[in-house]
């Protein structure tokens, strides 16, 4: 028998389960954490829905919260693993989990850590990262967790908008920047959808946004390493009016080294940081100065 059906009120958090657990917890949701908790199942369905999630994934969650995301993702997954920080969250979400969901219940692992310190996971390797990310940490949070778990095939997060336009752009767009080129490292980026506001308690006061993250099935071709690149494409945008040539003289050691490594590269050195691809960047990184085979 279905849970949708009318006459049965199913395993999913609504808003009254939500306010609730929370008052039972004595939990008041933080703005020093971002935290914002789904209210609405639908909601839910639809992330899992759009996430294109499996049943033999194995899923993490970052920030579970109260368990909105988590239910739905057990329904569907073959196994899920959540990492929260926060200590009454962390210690309640195991008892939501066995009493919504008992015949799931041994399929869910709880990983009580900041996201950031996570170099492993219980159980078997992930194969996608779906979550409501904390918004004051969502880029480094998922920048991080593409890095150590290789084994993320699929992301799905919900992030503020304005940061969802900043990962899902492309070179030339005004709102492409660091975030935009780190996760085409590790990924297509497209946006996924809008959230309105009136999911989530409390009601934020900016709006959300769905961002699918597809891992590339060839990494980016490059003799330099993720760092290195990284390193260029923080220099370019620490000062992104300036010409390349201006912004990578400290990188490079000098104004006319880096117009050497970004010639070598095959790189205008009066273009800017925001034209160019994640390639481009590999490329300057591999004619960085001194580096073997870079410019001399």
């Amino acid at each position: 028998m279905s849970n949708s059906t009318t006459d049965e009120p199913g395993p999913l958090l609504g808003a009254a389960d939500i306010r609730e657990l929370a008052a039972a917890l004595g939990v008041r949701p933080t703005k020093q954490r971002g935290q914002n908790f789904v209210i609405d199942a639908n909601t839910v369905r639809r992330i899992v829905r759009t996430a294109e999630v499996r049943p033999d994934d194995v899923v993490v969650e970052v920030g579970p919260g109260l368990g909105s995301l988590t239910l739905a993702l057990l329904e569907a997954a073959d196994r899920v693993t959540a990492v929260e920080i926060d200590d009454v969250l962390a210690a309640a979400l195991p008892s939501t989990v066995e009493a919504r969901l008992p015949g799931r219940a041994d399929r869910f692992a709880l990983v009580h850590s900041d996201a950031m310190l996570v170099r492993e996971l219980p159980g078997p390797a992930p194969t996608a990262l779906v979550a409501n990310l904390p918004y004051n940490v969502a880029v480094p949070v998922l920048l991080h967790m593409l890095a150590t778990f290789p084994t993320i095939d699929r992301t799905l997060v919900m992030v503020q908008s304005e940061v969802a336009d900043r990962l899902a752009a492309r070179p030339g767009n005004k709102v492409y920047g660091v975030p935009s080129v780190k996760a085409n490292w590790y990924a297509e980026v497209k946006r996924a959808g809008a959230i309105g506001r009136n999911v989530f308690w409390p009601a934020p006061n900016v709006d959300s946004g769905l961002v699918s993250l597809v891992r590339r099935e060839k990494p980016v071709a490059t003799t330099a390493s993720r760092a290195d690149v990284f390193a260029v494409v923080d220099a370019a945008f620490a000062q992104r009016r300036k010409t390349l040539r201006a912004a990578l003289a400290g990188w490079a050691g000098s104004a006319a080294a880096a117009e050497a490594a970004l010639v070598a590269a095959g790189v205008s050195p009066q273009a800017r940081g925001e034209a160019l691809t994640v390639e481009e960047f590999a490329r300057i990184a591999e004619h960085k100065p001194g580096r073997e085979g870079g410019a001399a």
